[in-house]
């Protein structure tokens, strides 16, 4: 629900919101239309585009939804130019108003998160008769916000960071090899934005210094020289910030950071501050649950939306902007899995020490599956894993191939897989890999009888084992995921992969 002075002086900030430009930014403030984060939820659970489900949309996906919005006439649409590999960029316009914004998403094909964020703010400014219009008045007469939905198809379309060209086109506003990159750069030479966001995603295993939290979202006002020095401009940037971050805390709190601030005389966010737009870097990181960051597209709907209304107000210069530096900078301490005191000794060598574990994520087309690694062995004091196990008193067991083969992985069931587990079984073989190579069961599928279980623990070997204590099996390690057996059949969200 919209907070109570919004519903008791709807009219009245309004009026203010309009009259900002003529009455002076600082006498709005009091009377500034505010969401809370119940408002936001509903208008994001009312709003979300359904066709974007998960994070490998293609091109394709994004072309329909470009054409549906410039049907409705409240979003005019442009075609910029196109990629290396002819697939075309779009540019949406909204508003009226002096005060100009561009937003661009997905110049790393691989990060799409604010891409599906967007989409749910275009069906929010389209709305009407909601109880929320008077937001959209707001930001119609005060802004004119200029949306590049996605900026690298080709790499989008590969699922990858760079390029066709295999270019970084984060680091290529100085030279403008890329024909992606000449678009942004014209845009922001003819529209001269006041204010820009530059959205991404980053690693998920960043974290907040010394905690176990994942950084959900990072921000960062880029510096425009070497000496990071603020001006009016990065200032700016650096209270919009404060702002999005009072709100980000009532989401997840303890998971924001700041990105690294190092001057990049290749990156676009250094030069768009340079160049004079306050300029708002959004990388969307990790939480725990959401694979396919759904809730952190949550997330990134709210800010943006309430960032583009403090604009349109001029509201967000109430903040301090010395509030910024108080958002600790990522952190690079995270694992999938850390596992403790584990006994990795022999009858002469004893050894007992720590292991971490990753799961690299493998494009499977619009879909992925994971394979998990040993990431490092030894003292991991001061490191984190989004799940952790102490081992004190467990011992690493190897597993067993089941030796009856089934017909297709479809003959197994969850509760099955789950009783072989806690017979110390870790793989089973199939006789058919079947149409889709993709499943969800906790244990290794093979198609082949050449499979071999982890054999020892060792630096960036394989990841399937038991841990047990002599007496019988404690928990299961899957391509990566820690399995508690003493646990009833967990439908966990497992991306394995038949062999």
């Amino acid at each position: 629900m919209i907070r109570t002075v919004l519903l008791l002086g709807v009219w009245a900030s309004l009026q203010s919101c309009n009259q900002h430009t003529i009455i002076g930014e600082s006498d709005a403030y009091a009377e500034a239309i505010t969401l809370d984060t119940t408002a936001y939820n509903n208008l994001h659970n009312k709003y979300r585009e359904d066709a974007l489900i998960n994070r490998r949309f293609k091109h394709q996906d994004v072309v329909d939804l470009v054409r549906m919005h410039a049907e409705s006439g409240v979003l005019e649409v442009n075609e910029l130019g196109k990629s290396s590999e002819n697939r075309a960029i779009y540019k949406l316009r909204f508003g009226k108003g002096e005060k100009k914004v561009m937003l661009w998403s997905q110049m790393h094909g691989d990060e799409p998160t604010a891409t599906m964020a967007l989409f749910d703010i275009f069906n929010f400014l389209e709305g009407k008769g909601d109880g929320f219009d008077t937001i959209r008045a707001c930001l119609e007469n005060n802004l004119t916000i200029h949306f590049i939905p996605m900026l690298n198809p080709d790499g989008a379309e590969r699922f990858i960071r760079r390029n066709a060209q295999y270019i970084d086109l984060n680091r290529d506003a100085r030279a403008n090899h890329t024909m992606e990159a000449a678009l942004l750069r014209q845009m922001g030479k003819e529209i001269k934005p006041n204010y820009a966001f530059n959205l991404h995603d980053q690693s998920i295993y960043y974290n907040v210094p010394g905690t176990k939290n994942p950084v959900t979202v990072a921000m960062l006002a880029p510096a425009y020289n070497v000496e990071r020095e603020v001006n009016d401009v990065r200032k700016g940037a650096m209270q919009l910030i404060v702002g999005m971050n009072d709100l980000l805390q009532q989401y997840v709190p303890d998971a924001v950071a700041k990105y690294d601030d190092t001057y990049s005389p290749r990156g676009f966010g250094d030069n768009f501050q340079a160049w004079g737009a306050s300029t708002v870097l959004i990388e969307s990181g990790g939480l725990k649950g959401d694979p396919e960051k759904q809730e952190i597209r949550r997330f990134n709907f709210a800010i943006i939306l309430n960032a583009l209304l403090e604009i349109a107000q001029g509201s967000y210069k109430k903040y301090d902007y010395k509030a910024y530096d108080k958002i600790p900078f990522n952190a690079s301490q995270l694992h999938d899995v850390v596992i403790r005191h584990l006994d990795l000794g022999t009858d002469s060598v004893p050894l007992k020490t720590d292991i971490a574990l990753r799961r690299a994520e493998l494009t499977v087309e619009r879909d992925y599956c994971v394979r998990g690694w040993v990431e490092d062995i030894g003292d991991l004091e001061g490191t984190y894993g989004y799940d952790e196990l102490d081992a004190n008193g467990l011992r690493f067991v190897q597993g067993k191939v089941y030796p009856q083969v089934f017909p297709t992985v479809e003959a197994v069931s969850m509760n099955k897989a789950w009783a072989l587990l806690k017979e110390g079984y870790i793989a089973i073989q199939v006789g058919s890999r079947g149409q889709d190579r993709l499943h969800q069961l906790p244990l290794v599928v093979s198609a082949h009888n050449e499979f071999v279980p982890t054999p020892a623990i060792v630096l960036t070997g394989t990841s399937n084992f038991f841990l047990g204590d002599g007496v019988s099996l404690k928990y299961a390690v899957v391509n990566g995921y820690l399995i508690d057996l003493s646990q009833p059949p967990q439908v966990e969200f497992y991306k394995n992969w038949i062999h």
